[in-house]
């Protein structure tokens, strides 16, 4: 059993607060993230016609990011987390190569397949001329070689640099357990078509060339974050000390969805901040025949849990889970998704070809090249998202207490929750739904303003007026997602240069509930009320 607790005084040294002095954790909760797959976003010729094998390289390269970044810039985003930068093995295996990076071989050696050393550098340049931070994925559980797939693996350990030898590693056993922590800590991930041969990082000899592995990287690249790679499979002690070597903000990939597995890493200081699987499991449901309820509550326990959910990671796609529209492809859905993604409490992160309601199912297929989009700036969600990113990015110019302010639930039922994120002045309401595009027309009454307050509904640019009490009626329609400011804060911001009054649509027959009932309704769900059509 590798999983010994870390004494409480290191547990609270390494609390995480405020690690790196560059890009801390309270720098990394103003931003939001694009993640980006190298091998799939962008060819150094940008062409955008070439075909792709799924398992195969495809040929994106760090100067075809380079070349592209307007287009994530267009989107509002202010950091870019890259898929892992070291070598990997050349290998064509049987379960493909290794275009994603994460089959290490040499971590002294910048993968070539991505371009040159100075490539690279000059990414990370222009990243920072732009005001553009960068997260950079690492793998510590493990390194990488072809298998014949006959148990147990024939590994040439002087293969890999630094640790070229035996000692180095576990003995052979395969992950079969993934509720006991000896098993997932100490035996190989997915062994099929390539042995991850899996570090034994309670060594005192491997966490300590491992921290100095990533405090050289990090100096020598300017790398602002780490993403680190299956975080729940190596032993606990290993954690704190490497991010605190690297002395940036850190993401530990640890994949559960349950708060008590999650949060314990943040609570006993092993990690600053982790992807929110919680929300992730939760808000999937929410959108294919569950419950925004139950989204509500995990929120309240994750809340509870851990010590600071404005340091995870909110998405809905990533590079390891298929794609969202696999799973139901209305666009109102995902629009939804998304909007929950920017706005919510933590860090928003998309992944590549989300914005292109790309629909990929499981690995591989959930690596599209982007190319295939031909980088439309005009598809529905890059401009919800770049609208968003926007709404948060003012919102935060605004206010410092905006990263810092956890949201307010208004109203969750079966098919809406509605939030206010931010404090007052800064704040953003918003409200998503379950209801699909092919949802009715009603009226929705949802607080979060003051009395009297003019405000702007930014996603159809349609102004409103709060009333006596401070709500604001929304005018639900096709299952869109709402998202509110008050109408002062978008003085020149380009948001909303023009807009016109809400209110029915022609010929919508939406009608308010009687006084009575409708005031019973609003006692019983507090700054709610339903007027239904």
């Amino acid at each position: 059993m590798r999983t010994s607790i870390i004494g409480a005084a290191v547990a609270t040294v390494l609390a995480f607060a405020d690690v790196g002095s560059a890009a801390n954790a309270t720098e990394w909760k103003s931003r939001s993230i694009y993640q980006v797959m190298i091998d799939r976003y962008a060819r150094t010729d940008g062409s955008t016609d070439a075909t792709c094998e799924m398992h195969e390289f495809c040929g994106g390269t760090w100067k075809g990011l380079l070349n592209n970044l307007d287009y994530i810039q267009g989107m509002g985003f202010t950091a870019i987390q890259i898929s892992p930068i070291v070598k990997n093995i050349d290998d064509d295996t049987s379960a493909g190569a290794a275009y994603h990076g994460y089959w290490p071989v040499d971590n002294y050696a910048l993968n070539e397949k991505f371009g040159t050393e100075q490539d690279f550098k000059d990414l990370v340049d222009e990243l920072h001329k732009r005001d553009i931070l960068l997260m950079v994925d690492v793998v510590v559980n493990h390194m990488a070689q072809a298998f014949d797939n006959v148990v147990p693996p024939k590994v040439d350990y002087s293969k890999f640099n630094p640790f070229n030898d035996e000692k180095y590693f576990h003995s052979y056993c395969n992950v079969t357990d993934w509720e006991n922590a000896t098993n997932y800590q100490d035996c190989w991930l997915y062994p099929y078509g390539i042995a991850l041969a899996d570090l034994a990082t309670e060594k005192t000899e491997v966490a300590d060339e491992m921290n100095k592995w990533v405090k050289e990287l990090v100096a020598n690249y300017s790398i602002d974050g780490l993403r680190i790679d299956a975080a729940k499979h190596v032993n606990d002690e290993f954690l704190p000390a490497f991010v605190e070597a690297s002395g940036v903000f850190a993401l530990g990939e640890v994949l559960t969805g349950k708060p008590d597995d999650m949060c314990r890493y943040q609570t006993l200081g092993l990690l600053p901040g982790m992807p929110n699987y919680l929300d992730f499991y939760k808000l999937n449901l929410a959108f294919n025949g569950g419950s925004m309820v139950n989204l509500t509550d995990i929120r309240n326990e994750g809340a509870s849990a851990c010590n600071d959910t404005l340091a995870l990671g909110s998405f809905i796609e990533n590079h390891d889970m298929p794609r969202f529209a696999s799973l139901n492809d209305d666009l109102a859905l995902a629009k939804n998704a998304m909007a929950y993604v920017l706005l919510n409490d933590g860090i928003p992160t998309v992944y590549q070809g989300q914005e292109q309601h790309f629909k990929g199912n499981g690995t591989p297929f959930n690596r599209e090249p982007l190319w295939d989009s031909k980088y439309n700036k005009s598809a529905p969600l890059y401009t919800l998202t770049s609208t968003l990113n926007k709404v948060r990015n003012n919102a935060i110019k605004r206010s410092s207490d905006y990263i810092s302010s956890p949201s307010k639930t208004l109203w969750a039922d079966v098919n809406h929750l509605c939030l206010s994120k931010g404090p007052y002045g800064s704040q953003v309401v918003f409200c998503i739904n379950n209801k699909s595009s092919k949802g009715d027309s009603y009226q929705v009454s949802v607080g979060g303003f003051q009395a009297n307050d003019k405000v702007v509904e930014v996603l159809t640019c349609k102004t409103s007026t709060a009333d006596a009490t401070g709500n604001v009626t929304m005018y639900m329609r096709r299952g869109e997602p709402k998202a509110y400011v008050l109408a002062s804060v978008l003085n020149g911001t380009g948001i909303c240069n023009t807009t016109v009054e809400d209110g029915l649509e022609q010929g919508n027959g939406a009608g308010a509930l009687g006084a009575t009932t409708s005031m019973l309704l609003a006692a019983v769900i507090g700054s709610v009320v339903v007027l239904l059509a």
